[in-house]
């Protein structure tokens, strides 16, 4: 039933008597023997000496701060006095705790001293209300001198289990000042539980990745290629139809990084265009006022273009005063430039930085007069079109001025026929608006042609006329499709706006997030509603635990009598519906303060460039579930170990100290994935390959072409997955988790070998350009397994790199002449007989098999920077464990059972061989 990385013993007494265990996982027996390991080393003198010189550098630490912060020199504190104490030096603890604990050390003492405490008393509170249990059996488990952390220990953590790559003993040393709050321990470089569990809660440790805080996105594609953060209603604050209407719902717009507003404009008195929400008791403001706070905040946080979606229900005169007011305030600022129509696509946000542009209707080119009709199909004409509806094929017209019409460039409303007549007669500069019913019905029954539409055209959608209280759809449902501008009520908290707004926070919060390259290449096939893999796209495996949360208050308006929370927490994936997924923990019962979920769960992402991850925690009651805070990011914005979650409010505001203490890996389905921070491991090693195959096009000498790649198709896929399994099968024989990476791998290996008797050594050694472990002495045969396995993953990684290129040549060259048959494609389908249907299925087998090609090229190129980047990471675990001969930072070699290092200061000087 339990693989024998589940087993571990316990030999004691004089007749070495054994107690045999089996955990759960090969993990949790890790856990078990490290933190027993720890307690036996504790016995000895020198390591019981060197725990109490750590239990002394912190009660030190905290008697200086006692001493600060006794005003009158008697040995006590007040309530009050110790309340701020420790506020001061651990801001996480809360008032309220502090006041339990002191009542309860009240109820057990009888020397009269209510309320007050000396200061043995104040560390020993200190202590058991700071020391988080989670946190100090990790450091326990990293550290190699009982509960703290040497550099050598705090750089093996940050590169074993956070993914940091290439950290240096000056990086660790810098973490060690900055976190460790005691004076002694930053002397010495040591980090004790105090500064780790700062270091922890700090921006460092944070979910979000840091590179995605600034544009980090390829900004020259063409607009089509983004999505782009939409307000609709933008002028209310509240509902559509007796609400407020307020400039102050553009500040907040703009401040968000919106980058297309709405403004409902509408004749006003004294010849002054208004907006509000037209046939409705929404207040107005007047047009000018509005223009005015676009110029003061469209470029305050997003230096991208801004467009202005003007719904017009104005006169001709109120219209060109309208132009005027725009001119005049927003001046250089208004992109007029005339359309190239020798271009094929729009400009991208990159040549439009600073720049504000206007969505309208536009009179035709050869018009002369200073006025026109067009057709008002947009939003603002969606109640008149009801009225109509019995009369078929009745549209609605309006007078536009040739002013107005003017200056719409890039954005010309244009009423949507269907796709084909698009792909036929629309211009790359005419976009499209669809009302939400109406985007849905097309992206449930004709996904794969709203996504090709939408790679050549803008479309804008909004919500139904029917949300009165102006509540929003799910906006992934549309982003599924390509959809650029899918626009939201900014104005209304929620769910949905936690996706919009976690969504866009993917490119540094610029209002504009590049597309999945499925939804932006000419000859790519990709439906949202597909359940297969996708060709080119290697899913994901994201495992998440849920260690522990922080500070959970009471939710705002609970029914619940008293301050007690019973928390639980919820995972949700949000994406193409394959990857759509939830999951929750237990419920804690009666405590929000620091509860102990400790529970393990895994999604797949099939396409990860997609897809959204929430994280909520609510208070389990019996009337309903009530909402206590929520964070939700992109998947590709995840860092992996582990992380404390800064939970926002229900109005996505930050909750102070307010936190989840989770960890995070990411692995590729079969063991791929990025080596630069995602574990490299299946949950359960596979020896079957699936092969990606070509789809017949039904035209012999356009197949023919395509058989060629079979052969190429499967060298691909055998090279990448014989590594896949190879690192498995290591991980598996070190008795790690699958979630585990390469250097922690390499670490637990060198700790056992040490450990395994007969004076064992592990050296690092490199064959030509190949790293290679050799043991020598007796070793067990788990062990010779586990180099066994070692060897086959260096030897599949050098077949990679060694053919990788070969292969992949084969494939490009196989696209390319697949490509050649795309012009003419059409035409050789007809002649060949293929007509309706079997015509467009024959175009989107074409489809699938050029990005096949490409994705699955991509793919193999991908592996061998993977498995390069292995072959780095060994180096550097080789070092940071001490197995690599050449390290002069190191007075031994090797790994013995006589000593982890040699004595060595963990202050020598930094930058020889660290990293």
């Amino acid at each position: 039933m339990y693989p024998d990385e589940c087993a571990f013993s316990v030999i004691f007494g004089d007749d070495f008597e054994s107690l045999d265990l089996i955990a759960n996982t090969p993990d949790e027996a890790n856990i078990w023997v490290t933190g027993m390991t720890c307690l036996v080393n504790a016995n000895t003198k020198q390591s019981a000496s060197t725990m109490d010189e750590n239990q002394q550098m912190r009660d030190s630490w905290l008697m200086e701060q006692f001493v600060k912060a006794e005003p009158d020199q008697h040995g006590l504190l007040e309530e009050s006095e110790i309340i701020s104490l420790m506020r001061d030096i651990n801001g996480t603890i809360t008032t309220a705790v502090i006041c339990q604990k002191l009542k309860e050390m009240e109820m057990k003492r009888s020397d009269g001293k209510r309320g007050r405490l000396n200061s043995d008393e104040f560390i020993s509170l200190f202590k058991e209300i700071s020391t988080r249990p989670e946190i100090y059996h990790l450091l326990v488990r990293y550290a190699s001198n009982t509960d703290y952390f040497s550099t050598d220990d705090l750089l093996l953590f940050l590169e074993a289990e956070q993914g940091m790559q290439r950290v240096t003993k000056d990086k660790c040393l810098d973490i060690i000042n900055r976190f460790e709050p005691s004076k002694e321990g930053r002397r010495r470089c040591q980090l004790g539980i105090d500064g780790f569990t700062t270091f922890l809660l700090s921006e460092e440790c944070d979910l979000f990745e840091p590179e995605h805080l600034t544009v980090c996105q390829n900004m020259n594609h063409p607009l089509t290629h983004y999505f782009i953060a939409s307000s609709h209603n933008t002028y209310l604050m509240e509902d559509q139809l007796k609400g407020p209407s307020s400039v102050d719902g553009y500040i907040r717009a703009l401040r968000k990084g919106c980058r297309c507003v709405e403004l409902d404009c509408w004749d006003g008195p004294n010849e002054e265009p208004v907006i509000y929400h037209g046939h409705t008791l929404t207040s107005k403001i007047t047009f000018r006022s509005v223009v005015e706070t676009i110029n003061e905040y469209a470029f305050e946080v997003s230096e991208y273009p801004v467009i202005l979606s003007i719904e017009n229900h104005c006169s001709i005169k109120q219209q060109q005063i309208m132009v005027s007011i725009m001119s005049e305030i927003l001046g250089d600022k208004l992109d007029l430039n005339s359309v190239d129509e020798k271009q094929s696509c729009l400009p991208s946000p990159e040549s439009l930085k600073g720049r504000i542009l206007i969505k309208c209707k536009k009179l035709p080119n050869d018009s002369e007069s200073n006025e026109g009709y067009v057709t008002d199909e947009d939003e603002g004409a969606e109640p008149d079109k009801k009225r109509n509806s019995k009369r078929e094929g009745s549209v609605k017209k309006h007078k536009l001025a040739k002013e107005l019409s003017d200056m719409v460039n890039y954005f010309v409303s244009r009423r949507f026929e269907d796709f084909p007549v698009s792909q036929q007669k629309q211009k790359y500069w005419e976009m499209n608006s669809f009302s939400e019913s109406q985007a849905l019905k097309l992206a449930m029954s004709r996904a794969e042609e709203f996504v090709n539409h939408n790679k050549r055209f803008l479309s804008r959608i909004y919500p139904n006329g029917m949300r009165v209280d102006s509540t929003n759809y799910n906006p992934q449902d549309l982003w599924n499709c390509g959809c650029q501008m899918v626009a939201l009520n900014y104005q209304t908290a929620g769910l949905m706006m936690d996706l919009y707004n976690g969504w866009f926070r993917k490119n540094g919060g610029c209002g504009y997030v590049l597309k999945p390259a499925v939804m932006r290449e000419e000859i790519a096939y990709f439906s949202a509603n597909t359940r297969d893999s996708i060709p080119g796209v290697s899913p994901q495996l994201l495992h998440i635990k849920i260690i522990s949360g922080q500070n959970f208050p009471k939710p705002k308006g609970s029914a619940a009598k008293g301050d007690v929370t019973d928390p639980y927490v919820t995972i949700e994936v949000f994406g193409i519906p394959a990857d759509c997924a939830e999951e929750r923990t237990k419920t804690v019962p009666h405590n929000g303060y620091n509860p102990i979920f400790d529970e393990s769960f895994e999604f797949q992402i099939n396409l990860p460039e997609l897809a959204l991850v929430r994280f909520a925690v609510l208070d389990d009651d019996y009337i309903g579930d009530e909402f206590i805070g929520q964070y939700t990011l992109p998947f590709e914005c995840m860092q992996t170990g582990y992380r404390h979650i800064q939970l926002l409010s229900n109005t996505g505001n930050t909750m102070q100290n307010c936190t989840l203490f989770v960890h995070v890996a990411i692995t590729n389905k079969r063991g791929g994935g990025k080596a630069s921070k995602r574990g490299m491991s299946v949950k359960k090693i596979k020896r079957s390959k699936d092969y990606t195959s070509m789809k017949a096009v039904g035209v012999k000498s356009i197949d023919e072409t395509f058989k060629v790649a079979i052969t190429p198709l499967r060298e691909g896929t055998d090279l990448r997955e014989n590594v896949q399994v190879a690192f498995a099968t290591f991980k598996e024989a070190c008795g790690l988790a699958p979630i585990s990476n390469i250097k922690q791998c390499i670490r637990l290996l060198s700790t056992r070998i040490a450990n395994s008797g007969d004076h064992a050594t592990l050296n690092y050694v490199m064959r030509g350009e190949w790293p290679y472990l050799e043991a020598q002495g007796n070793l067990p045969d788990i062990l010779k397994k586990a180099l066994s396995a070692f060897e086959e993953l260096i030897e599949e990684c050098k077949n990679l790199i060694e053919n990788a290129e070969i292969v992949y040549e084969k494939l490009v060259h196989c696209q390319r002449a697949g490509l050649e048959w795309h012009e003419e494609l059409e035409n050789v389908c007809q002649q060949s007989g293929l007509r309706g249907r079997k015509l467009t299925k024959a175009v989107e087998n074409f489809a699938w098999n050029i990005r096949v090609l490409r994705g699955q090229a991509d793919l193999l190129s991908q592996a061998k920077k993977d498995c390069n980047e292995y072959i780095r990471q060994i180096k550097e675990a080789a070092v940071s464990t001490g197995l690599d001969k050449d390290v002069s930072l190191r007075a031994t070699t090797t790994t013995t059972t006589e000593g982890r290092d040699g004595d060595v200061s963990p202050c020598d000087p930094p930058g020889d061989a660290q990293g």
